[in-house]
């Protein structure tokens, strides 16, 4: 496509169930209205609620010709996940897009209800469970997709496979960036398993570039986040908005051309800003062996299996 991608590309979403975490804020709250605008049912999966009745709100303000509606959920707690999709499933018969876009950006050191430490349990665990329950939804909905939003910062990530939930050290960066990795190995096992299974489900992955959103404004201590705290305000100047940002996520949950393990990012220098096309990925993100070790090593943290 010679032309820059935008939302007037989306094609018309009507009659199509949509599910997004994380979705009252940033690029999930852009994506939602985006999609509602554009005809979609956009059920938002938030953990806090007055949030999530504002954003729904401001969505309702510009008419769209979809609706949205609010589910409940806690990714740090696989409990909520779990109340979340059975919710999910008893309301809908339909999943076309499950947008897993929730999560957390070089925290202090938490853990989840479960024990895991939050940014990997969070970005990688609670999104592992949640798209396997609602996995015979999405096999039941023809063409559907499942969207995993990663980062630049997977490039610097390593999985840590013999200290997964940081408990011999704990930094924030790094426990980041091995979740944003987590995200695009999760990617590649699961488009696998899906092609092994020959369902008619594809797992696809965008990240957004730098996007002005409210996305690691509560940082730790120490000096790399004192200076990124005192520079955030220049940085925010430089970055995209968060409209723009969710272009890639759009793409990848709409473009009838793309293929399943695509990975969609900006077109600008770095990747950092502009319009949405397909991206390499770094080597590790293309270890096939690292996708499975990760895969079973999800499988006995969270006691899930799916079934294919």
């Amino acid at each position: 496509m010679g032309e820059k991608w935008t939302e007037e590309n989306i094609p018309d979403q009507t009659g199509r169930v949509v599910l997004i975490t994380g979705a009252n804020s940033g690029i999930g709250y852009e994506a939602a209205r985006a999609l509602a605008q554009h005809g979609a049912t956009v059920v938002m999966g938030c953990r806090n609620r007055t949030k999530a009745d504002d954003a729904v709100a401001a969505i309702a303000e510009t008419n769209p010709s979809g609706t949205t509606e609010i589910l409940e959920m806690d990714l740090s707690d696989l409990d909520s996940v779990r109340e979340a999709a059975a919710e999910f499933l008893a309301a809908h018969d339909r999943l076309d897009v499950l947008v897993n876009n929730a999560g957390l950006m070089a925290t202090p050191e938490q853990h989840t209800a479960q024990g895991f430490e939050m940014q990997f349990g969070v970005n990688h665990l609670g999104h592992y469970v949640l798209t396997g329950l609602l996995l015979d939804a999405l096999r039941a909905t023809p063409d559907s997709r499942v969207v995993s939003i990663s980062s630049q910062g997977h490039r610097p990530g390593k999985i840590n496979f013999d200290d997964l939930n940081s408990e011999q050290s704990y930094s924030p960066w790094p426990a980041y960036f091995q979740s944003k990795l987590a995200n695009l190995l999760f990617t590649r096992e699961l488009q696998r398993r899906l092609t092994d299974a020959d369902a008619d489900v594809i797992a696809v992955a965008a990240h957004p570039g730098g996007s002005s959103t409210n996305l690691g404004h509560e940082t730790p201590s120490g000096i790399l986040n004192k200076m990124m705290q005192f520079s955030r305000p220049v940085l925010d100047l430089m970055m995209q908005n968060a409209a723009m940002g969710a272009l890639p996520t759009l793409r990848v949950a709409t473009d009838p051309d793309v293929a399943g393990g695509d990975y969609f990012g900006p077109d600008g220098i770095g990747e950092q800003r502009g319009h949405p096309v397909k991206r390499g990925m770094s080597s590790r993100a293309r270890d096939d062996e690292s996708a499975r070790r990760l895969w079973t090593a999800s499988e006995e943290l969270t006691g899930f299996t799916y079934d294919f």
